[in-house]
Protein backbone atom coordinates (compact mmCIF):
# COMPACT_ATOMS: atom_id res chain seq x y z
CA UNK A 1 0.00 0.00 0.00
CA UNK A 2 1.37 3.72 -0.97
CA UNK A 3 1.33 6.30 1.88
CA UNK A 4 2.13 10.00 0.80
CA UNK A 5 4.06 12.20 2.94
CA UNK A 6 0.99 13.82 4.26
CA UNK A 7 -0.47 10.41 5.04
CA UNK A 8 2.81 9.29 7.16
CA UNK A 9 3.40 12.89 8.68
CA UNK A 10 -0.12 12.46 10.11
CA UNK A 11 -0.03 8.71 11.37
CA UNK A 12 3.36 9.94 13.36
CA UNK A 13 1.08 12.59 15.38
CA UNK A 14 -1.82 10.14 16.05
CA UNK A 15 0.34 7.34 17.04
CA UNK A 16 2.87 10.08 19.35
CA UNK A 17 -0.58 11.29 20.53
CA UNK A 18 -1.63 8.04 21.27
CA UNK A 19 1.44 6.59 22.69
CA UNK A 20 1.82 9.66 25.13
CA UNK A 21 -1.78 9.15 26.13
CA UNK A 22 -1.21 5.82 27.02
CA UNK A 23 1.81 6.76 28.84
CA UNK A 24 0.30 9.68 30.64
CA UNK A 25 -2.30 7.38 31.98
CA UNK A 26 -0.09 4.54 33.37
CA UNK A 27 2.38 6.99 35.08
CA UNK A 28 -1.45 8.92 36.25
CA UNK A 29 -2.22 5.27 37.73
CA UNK A 30 1.26 4.34 39.21
CA UNK A 31 1.90 7.57 40.72
CA UNK A 32 -1.18 9.07 41.24
CA UNK A 33 -0.20 12.11 39.53
CA UNK A 34 -0.04 13.37 36.10
CA UNK A 35 3.22 14.43 34.04
CA UNK A 36 4.03 14.79 30.60
CA UNK A 37 6.34 12.10 29.19
CA UNK A 38 7.55 13.29 25.86
CA UNK A 39 10.51 14.92 25.17
CA UNK A 40 8.42 17.98 23.96
CA UNK A 41 5.51 19.93 25.49
CA UNK A 42 3.32 18.97 23.25
CA UNK A 43 1.29 15.66 24.01
CA UNK A 44 3.46 13.91 21.88
CA UNK A 45 5.99 10.77 22.20
CA UNK A 46 7.54 10.42 18.57
CA UNK A 47 8.87 7.60 18.95
CA UNK A 48 5.82 5.99 19.22
CA UNK A 49 4.68 7.82 15.80
CA UNK A 50 8.14 6.64 14.52
CA UNK A 51 7.47 2.90 14.96
CA UNK A 52 3.88 3.20 13.08
CA UNK A 53 5.52 4.76 10.63
CA UNK A 54 8.10 2.37 9.92
CA UNK A 55 5.17 -0.60 10.78
CA UNK A 56 2.45 1.35 8.28
CA UNK A 57 4.93 0.47 5.53
CA UNK A 58 7.09 -2.59 6.35
CA UNK A 59 3.70 -5.32 7.44
CA UNK A 60 1.95 -4.89 4.39
CA UNK A 61 4.67 -6.32 2.24
CA UNK A 62 4.69 -9.49 5.00
CA UNK A 63 0.41 -9.48 4.78
CA UNK A 64 -1.05 -12.99 5.84
CA UNK A 65 2.90 -14.67 7.31
CA UNK A 66 1.82 -13.14 10.93
CA UNK A 67 4.96 -15.42 12.70
CA UNK A 68 7.20 -13.21 9.83
CA UNK A 69 4.75 -9.66 10.76
CA UNK A 70 5.09 -10.10 14.70
CA UNK A 71 8.73 -11.06 14.27
CA UNK A 72 9.52 -7.17 12.67
CA UNK A 73 7.33 -5.83 15.04
CA UNK A 74 9.88 -7.01 17.40
CA UNK A 75 12.40 -5.60 15.70
CA UNK A 76 11.08 -2.61 14.43
CA UNK A 77 9.72 -1.31 18.04
CA UNK A 78 13.11 -2.12 20.11
CA UNK A 79 15.61 -0.46 17.71
CA UNK A 80 13.57 3.02 17.33
CA UNK A 81 13.07 2.71 21.02
CA UNK A 82 16.98 2.17 21.50
CA UNK A 83 17.82 4.71 19.11
CA UNK A 84 15.30 6.80 20.74
CA UNK A 85 16.45 6.33 24.01
CA UNK A 86 20.03 6.87 23.12
CA UNK A 87 18.95 10.28 20.96
CA UNK A 88 17.39 11.45 24.31
CA UNK A 89 19.98 11.08 26.55
CA UNK A 90 22.61 12.49 23.84
CA UNK A 91 20.19 15.57 22.83
CA UNK A 92 21.71 17.59 26.09
CA UNK A 93 25.26 16.25 27.24
CA UNK A 94 25.22 18.69 30.21
CA UNK A 95 22.19 16.18 31.89
CA UNK A 96 23.09 13.28 33.93
CA UNK A 97 20.43 10.45 34.70
CA UNK A 98 19.92 9.09 38.86
CA UNK A 99 18.04 6.24 37.55
CA UNK A 100 16.52 4.51 34.72
CA UNK A 101 14.74 6.19 32.35
CA UNK A 102 12.28 3.63 31.88
CA UNK A 103 8.65 3.95 29.96
CA UNK A 104 5.27 2.30 29.60
CA UNK A 105 5.92 -0.31 26.37
CA UNK A 106 9.70 -0.09 26.40
CA UNK A 107 11.13 -2.70 24.48
CA UNK A 108 14.58 -2.76 24.84
CA UNK A 109 16.81 -3.83 27.87
CA UNK A 110 14.00 -5.11 29.54
CA UNK A 111 14.33 -8.87 28.28
CA UNK A 112 12.99 -10.59 25.62
CA UNK A 113 9.27 -11.34 27.29
CA UNK A 114 8.58 -7.51 27.81
CA UNK A 115 9.74 -6.95 24.01
CA UNK A 116 7.21 -10.32 23.65
CA UNK A 117 4.51 -8.23 25.29
CA UNK A 118 5.44 -4.50 22.91
CA UNK A 119 5.33 -6.57 20.05
CA UNK A 120 1.69 -7.97 20.87
CA UNK A 121 0.28 -4.36 21.62
CA UNK A 122 1.96 -2.58 18.50
CA UNK A 123 0.75 -5.64 16.58
CA UNK A 124 -2.78 -5.59 17.69
CA UNK A 125 -3.08 -2.19 17.25
CA UNK A 126 -1.87 -2.21 13.59
CA UNK A 127 -4.60 -5.02 12.84
CA UNK A 128 -7.60 -3.43 14.79
CA UNK A 129 -6.68 0.27 15.34
CA UNK A 130 -5.08 1.10 12.08
CA UNK A 131 -7.95 0.15 9.88
CA UNK A 132 -10.16 2.76 11.49
CA UNK A 133 -7.86 5.45 11.71
CA UNK A 134 -6.89 4.79 7.48
CA UNK A 135 -10.98 5.28 7.31
CA UNK A 136 -10.88 7.90 9.03
CA UNK A 137 -7.74 9.80 7.23
CA UNK A 138 -9.76 8.43 3.78
CA UNK A 139 -12.74 10.91 4.98
CA UNK A 140 -10.62 14.06 5.46
CA UNK A 141 -9.91 16.59 2.93
CA UNK A 142 -6.34 16.37 1.22
CA UNK A 143 -5.79 20.44 1.94
CA UNK A 144 -7.04 20.05 5.01
CA UNK A 145 -4.73 17.25 6.28
CA UNK A 146 -1.70 19.02 4.58
CA UNK A 147 -2.57 22.24 6.49
CA UNK A 148 -2.74 20.03 9.60
CA UNK A 149 0.64 18.26 9.35
CA UNK A 150 2.58 20.99 8.49
CA UNK A 151 1.18 23.40 10.87
CA UNK A 152 1.51 20.82 13.40
CA UNK A 153 5.00 19.35 12.72
CA UNK A 154 6.50 23.23 12.34
CA UNK A 155 4.78 23.52 16.21
CA UNK A 156 6.96 20.54 17.07
CA UNK A 157 10.06 21.58 15.41
CA UNK A 158 9.58 25.28 17.38
CA UNK A 159 9.24 23.15 20.61
CA UNK A 160 11.47 20.74 20.14
CA UNK A 161 14.43 23.44 19.55
CA UNK A 162 13.14 25.17 23.18
CA UNK A 163 13.97 21.95 24.99
CA UNK A 164 17.13 21.69 23.10
CA UNK A 165 18.20 24.90 23.75
CA UNK A 166 17.21 24.40 27.25
CA UNK A 167 18.78 21.01 28.22
CA UNK A 168 21.79 22.31 26.62
CA UNK A 169 22.95 25.12 28.03
CA UNK A 170 22.11 23.99 31.75
CA UNK A 171 18.83 23.28 34.78
CA UNK A 172 16.47 25.77 35.42
CA UNK A 173 17.96 27.22 38.97
CA UNK A 174 21.12 28.05 37.33
CA UNK A 175 19.44 30.07 34.73
CA UNK A 176 17.04 31.65 37.03
CA UNK A 177 20.34 32.35 39.44
CA UNK A 178 22.03 34.21 35.86
CA UNK A 179 18.96 36.02 34.96
CA UNK A 180 18.37 37.35 38.50
CA UNK A 181 22.11 38.81 38.71
CA UNK A 182 21.37 40.34 34.73
CA UNK A 183 17.81 41.45 35.17
CA UNK A 184 16.74 40.24 31.49
CA UNK A 185 15.60 37.43 30.03
CA UNK A 186 12.25 36.90 32.42
CA UNK A 187 9.95 35.22 29.18
CA UNK A 188 13.25 32.41 28.66
CA UNK A 189 13.92 32.22 32.09
CA UNK A 190 9.71 31.12 32.13
CA UNK A 191 10.94 28.72 29.21
CA UNK A 192 13.57 27.23 31.14
CA UNK A 193 11.39 26.76 34.39
CA UNK A 194 9.10 25.17 32.37
CA UNK A 195 11.30 22.50 30.37
CA UNK A 196 13.09 21.74 33.54
CA UNK A 197 10.39 21.65 35.81
CA UNK A 198 8.71 19.16 32.99
CA UNK A 199 11.24 17.23 32.96
CA UNK A 200 12.26 16.60 36.66
CA UNK A 201 8.67 15.67 37.17
CA UNK A 202 8.70 13.03 34.60
CA UNK A 203 11.89 11.70 35.27
CA UNK A 204 13.24 12.02 39.11
CA UNK A 205 16.87 12.03 39.30
CA UNK A 206 17.50 14.20 36.03
CA UNK A 207 19.84 17.15 36.75
CA UNK A 208 22.45 19.05 35.01
CA UNK A 209 25.90 17.32 35.43
CA UNK A 210 28.34 19.45 37.19
CA UNK A 211 32.45 19.79 36.17
CA UNK A 212 34.11 20.38 33.34
CA UNK A 213 36.81 18.15 31.39
CA UNK A 214 39.09 18.70 27.95
CA UNK A 215 36.81 18.39 24.89
CA UNK A 216 37.24 14.85 23.28
CA UNK A 217 36.00 14.83 19.29
CA UNK A 218 33.30 12.60 18.78
CA UNK A 219 33.72 11.24 22.27
CA UNK A 220 31.24 8.42 23.27
CA UNK A 221 28.22 8.21 21.19
CA UNK A 222 26.92 11.13 19.77
CA UNK A 223 25.93 12.71 16.01
CA UNK A 224 29.40 13.28 14.83
CA UNK A 225 30.17 9.64 16.09
CA UNK A 226 27.71 7.96 13.81
CA UNK A 227 28.40 10.37 10.76
CA UNK A 228 32.05 9.25 10.70
CA UNK A 229 31.16 5.38 11.13
CA UNK A 230 28.24 6.12 8.55
CA UNK A 231 31.35 7.35 6.23
CA UNK A 232 33.82 5.35 7.02
CA UNK A 233 31.66 2.09 6.62
CA UNK A 234 29.72 3.16 3.19
CA UNK A 235 33.18 3.58 1.86
CA UNK A 236 34.74 0.29 2.98
CA UNK A 237 31.00 -1.53 2.25
CA UNK A 238 31.06 -0.53 -1.41
CA UNK A 239 34.94 -1.52 -1.98
CA UNK A 240 33.95 -5.16 -0.34
CA UNK A 241 30.99 -5.40 -2.46
CA UNK A 242 32.73 -4.48 -5.43
CA UNK A 243 35.16 -7.19 -5.20
CA UNK A 244 32.95 -9.61 -3.78
CA UNK A 245 31.49 -9.50 -7.03
CA UNK A 246 33.89 -9.19 -9.13
CA UNK A 247 36.17 -11.89 -7.77
CA UNK A 248 32.97 -14.23 -6.93
CA UNK A 249 30.65 -13.75 -9.56
CA UNK A 250 32.73 -12.18 -12.09
CA UNK A 251 31.17 -8.99 -12.42
CA UNK A 252 32.75 -5.80 -12.03
CA UNK A 253 30.06 -3.08 -11.61
CA UNK A 254 29.20 -0.09 -9.65
CA UNK A 255 28.16 -0.69 -6.31
CA UNK A 256 27.50 2.62 -4.70
CA UNK A 257 24.35 4.16 -3.51
CA UNK A 258 24.27 7.66 -5.16
CA UNK A 259 25.51 9.42 -7.92
CA UNK A 260 28.90 10.73 -6.73
CA UNK A 261 31.33 8.70 -4.91
CA UNK A 262 31.93 5.23 -4.20
CA UNK A 263 29.42 5.06 -1.22
CA UNK A 264 27.17 2.23 -0.20
CA UNK A 265 24.10 3.79 2.34
CA UNK A 266 23.19 0.59 3.04
CA UNK A 267 26.45 -0.42 4.33
CA UNK A 268 26.67 2.93 6.28
CA UNK A 269 23.14 2.94 7.69
CA UNK A 270 23.57 -0.61 8.56
CA UNK A 271 26.78 -0.01 10.46
CA UNK A 272 25.02 3.15 12.52
CA UNK A 273 22.14 1.24 13.01
CA UNK A 274 24.27 -2.17 14.24
CA UNK A 275 26.08 0.36 16.52
CA UNK A 276 23.18 2.02 18.79
CA UNK A 277 20.90 -1.06 18.75
CA UNK A 278 23.90 -3.14 19.75
CA UNK A 279 25.88 -1.58 21.59
CA UNK A 280 24.57 -2.12 25.02
CA UNK A 281 25.35 -5.95 24.19
CA UNK A 282 29.08 -5.06 23.75
CA UNK A 283 30.06 -6.49 27.34
CA UNK A 284 27.59 -9.97 26.67
CA UNK A 285 28.50 -13.19 25.12
CA UNK A 286 29.51 -13.06 21.62
CA UNK A 287 26.22 -15.57 20.91
CA UNK A 288 24.02 -12.61 22.46
CA UNK A 289 25.36 -9.99 19.81
CA UNK A 290 25.29 -12.67 17.03
CA UNK A 291 21.55 -13.26 17.44
CA UNK A 292 20.94 -9.53 17.55
CA UNK A 293 22.88 -8.96 14.73
CA UNK A 294 20.77 -11.97 12.77
CA UNK A 295 17.80 -10.52 13.46
CA UNK A 296 18.36 -6.55 13.56
CA UNK A 297 20.19 -7.14 10.27
CA UNK A 298 18.19 -9.08 8.86
CA UNK A 299 15.10 -6.92 9.34
CA UNK A 300 17.14 -4.02 8.40
CA UNK A 301 18.25 -5.44 4.96
CA UNK A 302 14.47 -6.06 4.43
CA UNK A 303 13.21 -2.86 5.37
CA UNK A 304 16.26 -1.04 2.72
CA UNK A 305 14.23 -3.51 0.01
CA UNK A 306 10.69 -2.39 0.62
CA UNK A 307 12.30 1.64 0.84
CA UNK A 308 13.56 1.27 -2.57
CA UNK A 309 10.53 -0.10 -4.07
CA UNK A 310 8.33 2.26 -2.54
CA UNK A 311 10.10 5.04 -2.76
CA UNK A 312 11.92 5.04 -5.88
CA UNK A 313 9.65 2.30 -7.75
CA UNK A 314 13.42 0.75 -8.28
CA UNK A 315 14.61 -3.09 -6.74
CA UNK A 316 18.71 -3.15 -6.62
CA UNK A 317 18.58 -6.99 -5.64
CA UNK A 318 16.47 -10.01 -5.41
CA UNK A 319 16.99 -12.61 -3.89
CA UNK A 320 13.54 -14.78 -4.91
CA UNK A 321 16.31 -17.68 -6.52
CA UNK A 322 18.13 -18.26 -3.10
CA UNK A 323 16.50 -21.27 -0.37
CA UNK A 324 14.92 -19.52 2.77
CA UNK A 325 14.47 -16.34 1.11
CA UNK A 326 12.26 -13.86 2.41
CA UNK A 327 10.00 -11.66 -0.18
CA UNK A 328 13.15 -12.34 -2.37
CA UNK A 329 14.34 -9.31 0.11
CA UNK A 330 16.71 -11.56 2.27
CA UNK A 331 17.62 -14.51 3.06
CA UNK A 332 18.39 -17.07 5.99
CA UNK A 333 22.28 -17.10 4.78
CA UNK A 334 22.58 -13.78 4.33
CA UNK A 335 21.18 -12.61 8.02
CA UNK A 336 24.25 -15.64 9.03
CA UNK A 337 26.41 -13.05 7.75
CA UNK A 338 24.71 -10.51 9.27
CA UNK A 339 25.26 -11.84 12.94
CA UNK A 340 28.68 -12.63 12.27
CA UNK A 341 29.39 -9.10 10.92
CA UNK A 342 27.75 -7.86 14.34
CA UNK A 343 29.91 -9.85 16.32
CA UNK A 344 33.28 -8.46 14.31
CA UNK A 345 32.41 -5.07 14.23
CA UNK A 346 30.91 -4.88 17.77
CA UNK A 347 33.61 -6.57 19.47
CA UNK A 348 36.60 -5.56 17.63
CA UNK A 349 35.85 -2.91 14.20
CA UNK A 350 34.04 -0.94 16.28
CA UNK A 351 36.14 0.08 19.19
CA UNK A 352 39.05 0.91 17.25
CA UNK A 353 37.38 3.09 14.42
CA UNK A 354 35.60 4.99 17.62
CA UNK A 355 38.94 5.64 19.31
CA UNK A 356 40.84 6.51 15.84
CA UNK A 357 37.75 9.27 15.43
CA UNK A 358 38.08 10.33 18.89
CA UNK A 359 42.06 11.61 18.22
CA UNK A 360 40.59 13.68 15.28
CA UNK A 361 41.39 17.34 16.43
CA UNK A 362 38.42 19.26 17.72
CA UNK A 363 37.94 21.89 15.70
CA UNK A 364 39.15 20.02 12.42
CA UNK A 365 36.50 17.64 13.36
CA UNK A 366 33.65 19.43 13.41
CA UNK A 367 34.22 21.20 10.19
CA UNK A 368 35.13 18.30 8.48
CA UNK A 369 31.83 16.52 10.16
CA UNK A 370 29.51 19.42 8.76
CA UNK A 371 31.40 19.54 5.04
CA UNK A 372 30.56 15.33 4.92
CA UNK A 373 26.56 16.29 5.78
CA UNK A 374 26.40 18.69 3.14
CA UNK A 375 27.77 16.78 0.48
CA UNK A 376 26.33 13.45 1.25
CA UNK A 377 22.57 15.62 1.94
CA UNK A 378 22.91 16.77 -1.54
CA UNK A 379 24.00 13.49 -2.93
CA UNK A 380 21.49 11.85 -1.70
CA UNK A 381 18.96 14.31 -2.32
CA UNK A 382 20.28 14.33 -6.61
CA UNK A 383 20.51 10.61 -6.63
CA UNK A 384 16.71 10.63 -5.07
CA UNK A 385 15.63 13.06 -8.18
CA UNK A 386 17.17 11.21 -10.62
CA UNK A 387 16.02 7.78 -9.36
CA UNK A 388 12.50 9.04 -9.29
CA UNK A 389 12.93 10.51 -12.39
CA UNK A 390 14.39 7.27 -14.20
CA UNK A 391 11.15 5.74 -12.53
CA UNK A 392 8.74 8.35 -14.02
CA UNK A 393 10.23 8.95 -17.74
CA UNK A 394 8.61 5.71 -19.02
CA UNK A 395 4.98 7.56 -18.07
CA UNK A 396 6.11 11.27 -18.71
CA UNK A 397 8.89 11.61 -21.05
CA UNK A 398 8.39 15.23 -21.09
CA UNK A 399 9.95 17.13 -18.37
CA UNK A 400 7.74 19.45 -16.03
CA UNK A 401 10.33 22.23 -15.14
CA UNK A 402 13.68 23.32 -15.63
CA UNK A 403 14.81 20.77 -12.59
CA UNK A 404 13.43 18.20 -14.68
CA UNK A 405 14.72 18.69 -17.67
CA UNK A 406 18.40 19.39 -16.10
CA UNK A 407 17.79 15.74 -14.46
CA UNK A 408 16.97 14.52 -18.02
CA UNK A 409 20.18 16.14 -19.77
CA UNK A 410 22.45 15.08 -17.01
CA UNK A 411 21.14 11.84 -15.80
CA UNK A 412 19.80 10.30 -18.93
CA UNK A 413 18.61 6.42 -18.86
CA UNK A 414 21.95 4.95 -20.23
CA UNK A 415 23.80 6.93 -17.40
CA UNK A 416 21.30 5.59 -14.87
CA UNK A 417 21.41 1.63 -16.53
CA UNK A 418 25.46 2.09 -16.56
CA UNK A 419 25.90 3.37 -12.87
CA UNK A 420 23.44 0.51 -11.44
CA UNK A 421 23.17 -2.07 -14.08
CA UNK A 422 21.17 -4.75 -11.36
CA UNK A 423 18.79 -1.69 -10.72
CA UNK A 424 15.19 -2.83 -12.17
CA UNK A 425 12.09 -0.62 -12.29
CA UNK A 426 9.50 -2.06 -9.76
CA UNK A 427 6.21 -0.03 -11.35
CA UNK A 428 5.04 3.51 -11.24
CA UNK A 429 7.11 5.69 -8.22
Amino acid sequence: MYYSPCDLGLFLLIYSFLGWAAEAGYYAVARRKFCNRGVVALPLVLSYGFTFDFLIVLLPTLAGRHVLSFLAVMVVSSVVERIGDHFFQRVGPKIEWRQERSRLLSGTGKGLLASVLVAGVYYAVYLVVHPMLLAGAALLPELLKRIVVIAALGLTALDFCAVFYAVRTGDAAWYEARQADSGQGKLAARIYSGVWSRFQKAYPGMQRAEGTQAYTFAKGLCWDKLVWVFLISALLGDIIETFWCGLVDGQWMNRSSVLYGPFSFVWGLGAAVLTVALQGLAEKSDRYVFAAGFVVGGAYEYMCSVFTELVFGTVFWDYSDMPLNIGGRTNVLFCFFWGVLAVVWIKAVYPLMSKGIEAVPPLAGKIATWIVVLFMACNALLTSAAMLRYSARPIQPEPANPFEEFIDRQYTDGYMEARWPNMIAAGEP
